[in-house]
């Protein structure tokens, strides 16, 4: 049969064009069903490098570790606080990629004049120049991850990042709303964060740039929050009880600071149920990051082929565990209307009775609400 009007035919069908000569809209990819079918209060988003790098793609310092330290670097030459002997020997280390963490390590001590006076630092100046005016910097479609994590912690979710920067809290600021940055220098804050008492508060595991002091580079810099086994026991709880959902992140499960507070004491890690949402780029590549988190207990889960496809994936995803989140709190809510008002049938029926018995003195022998109470004087 001839195709008429609008109708595709089926030569355009074998093109993939239709009959107006616009291409088909890109299939969206499907909703793992074992993460849609979550709820906001149930998952924990993992925050890494990515999502800072698609939020500002023009800042080098948040597309990875050697970019920060590279921007560093840079600040601290181009306030003269090195001798060009040991701005080449950084070089020299950033250059050949030896061990990042002590190159940071080296240089912060040295931007760091030995006095527990932060303020007294040029690190905290070289920071402070690295993360200038962030808010400019920001993309729309960056913007638009920004609002689905808002969006889903708002409804109960839990935010945690690897990284310095405080881009949520800005995004979040312009939208007139208030986030609280943590680090783990404040040990009653993260375990209030861990008792899911401050909801509204992202914890920096490796510390943010707005409070210096708070960063830490190895496991031996919070040593204070290790030792303390009630704060310990409650963020562990969480990596078993809920569902961590890793954005951005890549291999953040080898990240030594994530791994001692949330994988080491860890038992069964592969009856666990976690999600990391990643490119699909080389497929021998996305087999093996798949193999490896399956032992972990964490479903990779590929968002597309083009980093550009993880807002709109998100997006949608965000929108499903929304709704479901909303409709597990009205069926809560039903579920406790029902129960209240059996309870207050029960009560009524209780009245009766006693009434029926000449019991006068009805508050000795059932708690009753006070409208009941004056119906029967």
């Amino acid at each position: 049969m001839a195709s008429t009007g609008s109708q595709p035919s089926d030569i355009d069908d074998i093109f993939g064009f239709f009959s107006d000569g616009a291409p088909p809209t890109k299939k969206p990819r499907k909703l793992l069903p074992s993460l849609k079918s979550k709820k906001p209060r149930e998952l924990v988003l993992v925050i890494g490098t990515g999502i800072s790098a698609a939020v500002a793609p023009q800042v080098p310092a948040l597309k990875s570790w050697k970019g920060l330290i590279q921007a560093l670097l840079d600040a601290a030459i181009d306030f003269d606080l090195l001798e060009d002997e040991e701005s080449k020997k950084f070089q020299k280390c950033l250059h050949e990629d030896k061990n990042l963490v002590h190159v940071a390590h080296d240089l912060i001590q040295k931007l760091s004049p030995r006095t527990s006076n932060v303020r007294s630092t040029f690190f905290k100046d070289c920071l402070y120049e690295v993360f200038d005016d962030l808010e400019s910097k920001m993309e729309d479609s960056g913007k638009q991850l920004l609002q689905s994590v808002l969006h889903l912690m708002e409804n109960g979710a839990l935010v945690l990042t690897t990284n310095f920067d405080n881009l949520l809290e800005l995004y979040a600021a312009d939208q007139g709303k208030q986030l609280e940055s943590l680090d783990l220098t404040d040990e009653k804050k993260v375990l209030e964060w861990a008792q899911e008492k401050r909801k509204l508060s992202v914890l920096h595991i490796h510390g943010v740039y707005t409070n210096p002091s708070g960063i830490v580079l190895h496991p031996a810099g919070y040593q204070n929050v290790l030792r303390n086994t009630e704060v310990m026991r409650e963020i562990q709880k969480l990596y078993e009880n809920k569902s961590f959902l890793f954005l951005g992140c890549g291999w953040t499960v080898d990240d030594t600071t994530f791994q001692a507070l949330f994988l080491e004491a860890v038992k069964h890690k592969s009856d666990l149920e976690h999600f990391m949402l990643v490119r699909r780029g080389d497929v021998d590549e996305f087999k093996k990051l798949r193999e490896n988190m399956l032992d972990k207990g964490i479903k990779v889960i590929s968002y597309g082929n083009e980093y550009a496809d993880l807002p709109e994936y998100f997006k949608r995803l965000t929108c499903e565990i929304s709704t479901r989140g909303r409709t597990g709190m009205a069926r809560e809510g039903q579920l406790n209307g029902s129960s209240a008002a059996h309870n207050e049938i029960r009560e009524s029926n209780n009245i009766r009775t006693l009434t029926a018995l000449s019991i006068h003195d009805i508050s000795e022998h059932v708690h009753t609400p006070l409208w009941l109470q004056d119906l029967y004087q």
